[in-house]
């Protein structure tokens, strides 16, 4: 028997070859296995729009990822996930060998191959290789583990499974985790915060815990377990350990956000915005990345909303009346200060009704253009009552005219049409489209100049004409309209969105009796839309029932907020308006009672009225001297 059984020298030789060939054949592969290109879903990430307070609006990309360099990951939080996943992850070559002895048992015993894979390892998976469990998986994952671990800095690896691991609810990467469990940046999360998502890393199936009692037991199990492995580690002190001992509850899971309502229309108008100032295209945007930051205020968005569809409920009834189907609503919110969109309703639903109402041409102005008339014969005369200068009168001398500017704006009040045509034909209505470009119109949405144009032809978009309308209010200085004030791509701050700068689009005197004139013609209107909550405060342009056009505006203007409202009836398949007779019934005024209604329904949410005293008032919050009805005038609710 001992002729027949291999000597200890034989053994030997026999398990020195064996080493050998392993050892060849894993420098073989070595060698011959390059570092691949990382696959897609490891480069890809998410755009992330944020409200005007910072809070996240939307997330838009098929992956919620975005990347975020580690020097903005606090240092705690990198170390609950050190300790948590790989405790000698700075000293380790980028593989375990335990590891590797239990995965290599595994294959021997034909069961599921596993191991204790390190942080690199990890990196390695998520980045370059599928979640398969098979033989050449793992000895390909470890062949690039070393490799990756040669190339690369222990704070690069770091990074790259920070931000390519799953940590549930939709998020890939610890700064989508920190937003969908906390509603924060990843450089705000606490100690305690970063042990819990560090837990989340063993699966978030099993440990997300506001999906069921046992997974909150778990969770708060592991949690505890991470802090406490922490010190154990030399990761933190004892001292520091002791601070946590209240568990950080994550908020509650949200459904993923999505463009549907009116979220849809703020992307569509910020993405303009981003192209006019020479930012990120339609492509970039989609490989992802970008952090959006906007002006839009999620208050006064959802008052907007609210508004429109309570006065839609009360007013229309699609079902009873012909008259009332395929009506729409356009809506924009601009802050008179800065020109920043704060609010806009582009329809009902963004993901059912593409065109965006608040930020399309289409739709005739009417009525509410004519104060850009008056501006233009004002800024065509000599003087005006605010400067103190004689009253002008169009043409110079307007004998033969017979209008003057002081008649202008009592046609203006009154809704008298034929003075705003003798108007642009005295003044030129070269100047008047001029002027109305000056304030922040857009001269492509200016009509044809025909006789009709000081009418109110031309089709600006709610945006732009609450912008315009600013301009009164602001002693003449435009403020472009702006969407966006900061654009972020990974670490870096993109230039060019700069808050706009003012300009001088009309004189103050101009500016001044164009508010006043416009503030005291909504008072004039206080009987159907209840002004005297907002005595003197108020700028307002409108259209009437006289006007034949198929539309209704009415802009609301005040020293904080001037607000477009239109409404009109389209088919998505006809290029013309439908008429606007008979919307809400016979008393409706074609439909321009709902406007102002809209209007006041918002602003009396937004920005609740507080009296003045009657008069002229010179020293009114804009600055221009509002117009204030006569004392004893009792409000009309």
């Amino acid at each position: 028997m001992r002729r027949l059984l291999p000597s200890w020298k034989q053994l030997t030789l026999l398990a020195l070859f064996c080493c050998a060939s392993l050892g060849g054949a894993f420098a073989y592969l070595y060698l011959t296995i390059p570092i691949p290109d990382a696959h897609d879903t490891a480069r890809r990430q998410a755009t992330v729009y944020y409200w005007a307070d910072g809070s996240r609006m939307v997330s838009v990309g098929d992956v919620n990822r975005q990347d975020i360099a580690l020097a903005r990951v606090p240092g705690p939080v990198q170390t609950a996930v050190i300790a948590a996943e790989n405790a000698g992850f700075y000293t380790d070559p980028g593989i375990s060998v335990m590891g590797v002895a239990r995965a290599a048992v595994n294959i021997f015993k034909g069961q599921e191959i596993q191991g204790g894979s390190t942080i690199t390892q990890q990196y390695v998976k998520n980045t370059y290789l599928t979640q398969e469990q098979t033989a050449g998986r793992k000895i390909k994952e470890l062949v690039l583990s070393l490799k990756v671990n040669g190339r690369l800095s222990k704070a690069e690896i770091l990074e790259g499974y920070l931000n390519t691991s799953w940590f549930g609810r939709d998020s890939y990467g610890i700064q989508a985790a920190a937003e969908a469990y906390y509603g924060i940046p990843a450089e705000k999360l606490t100690p305690s915060q970063g042990a819990l998502l560090a837990a989340l890393l063993k699966g978030a199936e099993t440990l997300d815990p506001s999906l069921s009692a046992a997974n909150h037991r778990r969770a708060v199990e592991r949690w505890k377990w991470i802090l406490d492995r922490e010190v154990e580690t030399g990761l933190m002190t004892a001292a520091e350990r002791a601070k946590y001992t209240v568990f950080p509850e994550p908020r509650k899971p949200v459904k993923p956000t999505s463009q549907a309502g009116q979220t849809g229309y703020l992307v569509d108008i910020a993405n303009k915005y981003l192209k006019s100032r020479g930012g990120p295209t339609e492509k970039d945007l989609a490989g992802g990345g970008y952090r959006i930051h906007t002006t839009f205020e999620k208050d006064k968005v959802r008052a907007l909303a609210a508004s429109v569809e309570k006065v839609r409920a009360e007013s229309l009834d699609p079902k009873k009346r012909e008259a009332d189907r395929h009506v729409q609503v356009g809506a924009a919110s601009v802050r008179a200060e800065d020109g920043a969109v704060v609010a806009v309703y582009g329809g009902a639903d963004a993901i059912t009704h593409f065109s965006n109402n608040a930020d399309t041409a289409g739709v005739p102005a009417g009525s509410a253009f004519k104060p850009f008339v008056l501006a233009s014969a004002l800024e065509s005369g000599s003087g005006t009552r605010a400067l103190g200068g004689s009253e002008p009168s169009l043409g110079g001398s307007g004998q033969s005219l017979g209008v003057s500017t002081a008649g202008l704006s009592d046609a203006l009040v009154t809704q008298r049409h034929g003075s705003f045509v003798t108007a642009g034909k005295a003044i030129g209505l070269r100047t008047v489209r001029d002027t109305a470009v000056a304030t922040g119109l857009r001269k492509e949405s200016m009509a044809e100049l025909e006789p009709t144009f000081a009418l109110g032809t031309s089709t600006p978009s709610a945006v732009r004409l609450a912008s315009a309308y600013t301009t009164f209010v602001n002693r003449g200085e435009r403020r472009e309209p702006y969407s966006v004030t900061r654009v972020e791509l990974g670490d870096e701050t993109l230039e060019g969105f700069e808050r706009p700068a003012a300009r001088r689009a009309l004189t103050a005197g101009t500016a001044l009796e164009v508010g006043r004139t416009l503030a005291q013609l909504g008072w004039e209107s206080r009987e159907k839309e209840s002004f005297a909550r907002y005595p003197g405060e108020v700028q307002v342009g409108r259209t009437s029932e006289q006007d034949r056009m198929k539309s209704a505006w009415f802009i609301g203007a005040t020293p904080e907020l001037s607000t477009a409202v239109t409404m009109f009836r389209a088919k998505p398949d006809e290029p013309q308006l439908l008429p606007m007779s008979g919307v809400g019934g016979e008393d409706s005024a074609r439909g321009t009672v709902f406007p102002p209604r809209i209007w006041f329904d918002y602003q009396s949410t937004v920005a609740p009225y507080a009296p003045t005293a009657p008069g002229w008032d010179e020293k009114s919050p804009g600055g221009n001297g509002m117009f204030v009805p006569p004392a004893g005038t009792a409000p009309v609710a």
